[in-house]
């Protein structure tokens, strides 16, 4: 009696991190299901939105005690929160408007891969020539699946407009991730968090306006207001707790190799629920992103919580 109570007070962390990246996979595969009932923008809106009315209880004594620090660090935070909650999220959304659920969450497993490129050349870390070889091992693999397996197709500017969407969207997880290196210290983490949402929804308003005036409207029904709250507790919320617990007890090597379940689960989930076919060039892409990734990672202390 005493071991299941313990077990559920502190659940295993790799069950945590298991949890996280099942929650990432169907937000995913969730906002492919409903791209007709609900515009991108007005989805990444209305996440970020509950998201802060729910941690607002937790991060709101924080965000008083520290306000001096969140002043003098406004323009970090800023930066952070555009390229975390306004840019990344919704260019994953309008990204799944044209491209298969299956081909975000691939594309999406080589965050990895570009955080490590990003700090070779923004941070002057060094680069392993493994891992330079697993960096073009993995682009190789994005590529396959972006153009179909026809990577002629680059010649003839064929990419998938979706795809494209999905890439600028991990190219702005891998900026946020590396910049968090200039973040305050000093700062609660659910300080950070409130902080960051804010201002994330704050630059998301003009935005999600301009989307309105386009006369695009979300079908408020139980399956749209579900995906909503879905996304703005599970991945938004939860999956940022659990992740930082289970880096502080088993440490970030460890953690960073279960973003890596995100395409496993995601192609799972999107084959049962949206009908989505598995391809050759899915299976090449996969192999070859995972080698990549292999390679990129193994041995690396590069690792982040995504917040997809």
């Amino acid at each position: 009696m005493n071991r299941t109570t313990d077990i559920i007070r502190r659940p295993s962390p790799y069950l945590l991190l298991i949890l996280t990246a099942l929650f990432w996979a169907v937000n995913i595969v969730l906002a492919r299901g409903v791209r007709l009932a609900v515009p991108p923008i007005g989805l990444s809106f209305w996440r970020w939105v509950l998201a802060l009315l729910i941690v607002l209880p937790f991060s709101g004594p924080h965000l008083r005690k520290q306000w001096r620090l969140l002043r003098h660090s406004w323009k970090i935070l800023l930066v952070l929160g555009i390229l975390g909650v306004t840019n990344f999220n919704t260019f994953l959304y309008i990204g799944l408007q044209s491209t298969m659920a299956t081909n975000a969450v691939l594309i999406m497993s080589t965050i990895p891969v570009v955080i490590v490129a990003l700090s070779r050349f923004l941070l002057k870390q060094r680069v392993t020539p493994r891992q330079v070889v697993g960096i073009l091992i993995s682009l190789l693999g994005v590529m396959t699946i972006v153009t179909r397996g026809d990577v002629t197709s680059l010649l003839k500017l064929q990419l998938a407009v979706g795809d494209v969407w999905i890439l600028v969207a991990v190219l702005n997880w891998a900026f946020y991730s590396v910049f968090l290196k200039w973040r305050p210290t000093e700062l609660h983490p659910m300080g950070f968090l409130g902080a960051t949402i804010f201002l994330g929804v704050l630059v998301l308003v003009p935005v999600y306006s301009w989307e309105l005036s386009t006369g695009a409207r979300m079908h408020t029904d139980f399956v749209t207001l579900g995906s909503v709250i879905y996304v703005a507790l599970f991945p938004s919320v939860l999956a940022y707790i659990f992740w930082n617990r289970a880096v502080a007890e088993v440490g970030a090597n460890r953690s960073g190799l279960f973003i890596h379940l995100v395409p496993a689960f995601g192609t799972l989930l999107s084959m049962f629920f949206l009908g989505e076919v598995l391809y050759a060039f899915h299976s090449v892409g996969i192999v070859l992103i995972f080698s990549g990734i292999y390679l990129t990672t193994a041995g690396s202390s590069v690792a982040t919580a995504p917040t997809a």
